[in-house]
């Protein structure tokens, strides 16, 4: 399978991250990156591997840069993947074994989400499907972030890719901004009826962070992962609290113009 398979990722000033993914992508042929004209190291980085071909767009939305980078794959498998997400060596290894032309068109993977490195028991992140064939999906808009749409069957591998995002706290809290003021626009918008159990606490404002955080450290045992298990626990509240503070400020806006 790995030779019918061409690496996609997204980039956009990924200089602490992109060359870490990089190194677990050897065994590609061809890397597609798209960059969205990053001003630090990412496009240095990018030359020292030969096999990497970048494309630069002006970014809009994701959705819309996932599409053009699919345009630019010319293998019948693409691996879908952050500029932050580590393959390990199982899951490549599993990958391997995979048939090329069987009755599954696409993949999901499961994460272990990492602090500087060192993996977590557990984590909020849904499985993302990320192996898929070129000529059976499309990315769609999914609130602020994308939704591959997949024609035909998926399955789920068994193995892990490790999400380590090392970016400064910084850049973390500038994409979290951009990011919750999109999904709080989505379920403001989204009748009541048609949101999660999960949404409709968003919604409410007070509870959700609180939530996260218990859920993060106590059910998913980040309070047995020592320091790194504390710090996603707080990082993942406080992207509810900037969620929060988006939906009253929205709504705000909302009733000043009705």
């Amino acid at each position: 399978m790995l030779e019918e398979v061409t690496p996609l990722i997204l980039t956009y000033n990924e200089a602490p991250n992109i060359e870490r993914t990089l190194q677990h992508l050897t065994w590609a042929k061809t890397i597609i990156v798209i960059d969205s004209y990053s001003t630090d190291e990412t496009l240095e980085i990018l030359s020292v591997f030969p096999q990497v071909k970048v494309f630069q767009r002006k970014f809009d939305t994701h959705t819309q840069q996932w599409n053009f980078g699919l345009e630019q794959v010319k293998s019948a498998w693409v691996l879908s993947l952050d500029a932050d997400y580590i393959m390990t060596d199982e899951l490549i290894a599993e990958i391997a074994t995979l048939p090329v032309n069987g009755a599954v068109n696409g993949y999901a993977a499961r994460f272990q989400y990492c602090i500087v490195g060192k993996p977590l028991r557990g984590t909020i992140l849904p499985p993302r499907q990320v192996l898929f064939r070129k000529d059976k999906a499309i990315y769609i808009d999914d609130g602020h972030t994308q939704l591959l749409q997949l024609t035909g069957k998926c399955g789920i591998l068994s193995n892990y890719i490790h999400h380590d995002d090392r970016k400064p706290l910084s850049r973390w809290l500038w994409a979290q901004d951009r990011y919750m003021v999109i999904e709080g626009k989505k379920l403001l918008e989204t009748p009541v009826s048609e949101l999660s159990l999960g949404d409709r606490i968003r919604k409410q404002k007070v509870l959700a962070p609180l939530i996260i955080f218990f859920y993060c450290l106590i059910l998913k045992g980040g309070i047995w992962d020592g320091w790194p298990g504390w710090y996603y626990a707080f990082q993942r509240m406080l992207a509810e609290v900037l969620l929060s503070i988006r939906l009253i400020e929205l709504e705000k806006l909302q009733n000043n113009l009705e």
